[in-house]
């Protein structure tokens, strides 16, 4: 396995997927095909369930303390290889390398420690009753499914897989197919970890042929999901006719209440982290931002000349604040957010244009941060998700009315 091709990880080896199909992988700071990565089919997630299921047996049957070891190991090949990983996901997802290097990786590393951790603490419990002894068993699934998103690849797959096989779960794992590689390194690194072949299996290609073949296998006792609701919707669609336990972490459209006895300083700090981190890709981040109104004059100005003073650039570059946004339909997707905010009457105070990088990143897709102000609430770029550098602020007048707006997220027919 080269990480100019990303092979499926099964059984504890790594090889093309059965359809013989590959999907081009693009750096988006450069807007180049930078390899090629595994289009599997059913037939690739077949072999992946059958491997959990052979190696559930012996991996259900180690002590917690065993399999505890095992997570350790895990976490120390990533901080040990923590720089050449954290390069991988700043290329991959165009994210900075600073963000790459302080969040992404290291969270990886501590998923793994902290789950290694907890297992230790985990028993199956008995409670006395009146002519009565009950009992709390907690016990292995069996082969479970995890499906992670780009946004944070190495960081999300590993919160998943993680707790999995701590709790002495197998794991059949589909990454995003627009960040594979470090899935394919964390196989790597399996590998040398000795962990036993069939625990955890990697199985790149689109959510449609190899996601939903994971989902609906009848042998797949649970599954877990985070990314858009549309999806999570099917999935759900899905697996619940097949009563299999299901965990969903889906989109979110998250308000910053700022009331004017705030600490200012600090809070017009974390707010622009908070908008602006990861390109604004991240569920958590704030993207509708509603101040008291005796202070949002203050806030609006001080905010957009931060926002501007952002630098956008090549991700390697460690002046960088911002990268480039996963692709360029995705860059699309956000301009045209911003171009119907507009119609619905907003006015850009800052960005609203895709951002031009010179150099390597010259054709990369990179959108400036962008603030709006002046919408109604239950408007577009108000109520659903852009995923993107893109913020709305708002003016309120008492606390009643703050937190009343800050929790209106409905369709624009009406409220939820």
């Amino acid at each position: 396995m080269s990480l100019a091709s990303i092979e499926n990880f099964i059984d504890g080896n790594f090889s093309p997927s059965a359809s013989g199909e590959w999907l081009e992988n693009f750096e988006p700071a450069t807007g180049q095909v930078s390899g090629r990565v595994a289009n599997s089919n059913a037939d690739d997630v077949t072999g992946a369930v059958e491997a959990a299921q052979r190696a559930f047996p012996k991996w259900s049957g180690l002590t917690m303390a065993e399999r505890s070891r095992y997570l350790h190991r895990i976490a120390l090949l990533i901080e040990r290889e923590a720089a050449m990983l954290a390069r991988a996901e700043s290329n991959d997802t165009g994210k900075t390398l600073r963000q790459a290097s302080t969040v992404d990786i290291p969270r990886a590393a501590l998923n793994f420690r902290f789950f290694a951790g907890a297992a230790l603490g985990y028993a199956s419990q008995s409670h006395a009753a009146p002519g009565a002894i009950n009992y709390t068993l907690r016990q292995p699934l069996g082969a479970v499914g995890c499906i992670s998103p780009w946004n944070l690849p190495l960081y999300l797959l590993t919160w998943k897989i993680a707790p999995a096989l701590a709790m002495g779960n197998c794991v059949v794992a589909k990454p995003s197919e627009l960040t594979p590689v470090t899935a394919a390194m964390l196989g790597k690194l399996c590998q040398e970890a000795e962990l036993p072949h069939g625990v955890l299996n990697i199985v790149h290609g689109v959510g449609g042929r190899a996601g939903e073949a994971l989902v609906v296998h009848d042998d797949i006792c649970a599954i877990s999901f985070t990314g858009g609701t549309k999806t999570g919707r099917q999935i759900a669609s899905l697996a619940a006719p097949r009563f299999k336990k299901l965990s969903l972490e889906l989109g979110g459209k998250n308000p910053n209440i700022i009331f004017a006895d705030c600490d200012y300083d600090k809070m017009l700090a974390a707010t622009l982290r908070s908008s602006f981190s990861n390109q604004g890709q991240i569920c958590l981040c704030g993207s509708r931002i509603y101040v008291e109104r005796s202070l949002y004059a203050r806030f609006r100005d001080d905010f957009v000349n931060r926002a501007r003073r952002l630098q956008v650039g090549d991700p390697l570059d460690e002046s960088s604040d911002l990268g480039a946004v996963i692709s360029q339909s995705h860059q699309q997707k956000i301009l045209k957010a911003i171009e119907e905010a507009q119609r619905d009457g907003g006015r850009v105070l800052c960005g609203g244009v895709a951002q031009l990088v010179d150099g390597r990143c010259r054709d990369g897709w990179f959108v400036a941060p962008t603030v709006i102000e002046g919408l109604e609430l239950l408007c577009a770029a108000n109520q659903e998700e852009i995923f993107g550098p893109v913020v709305t602020i708002q003016p309120f007048d008492t606390d009643e009315e703050g937190r009343r707006v800050g929790g209106v997220v409905g369709s624009r027919r009406g409220v939820d």
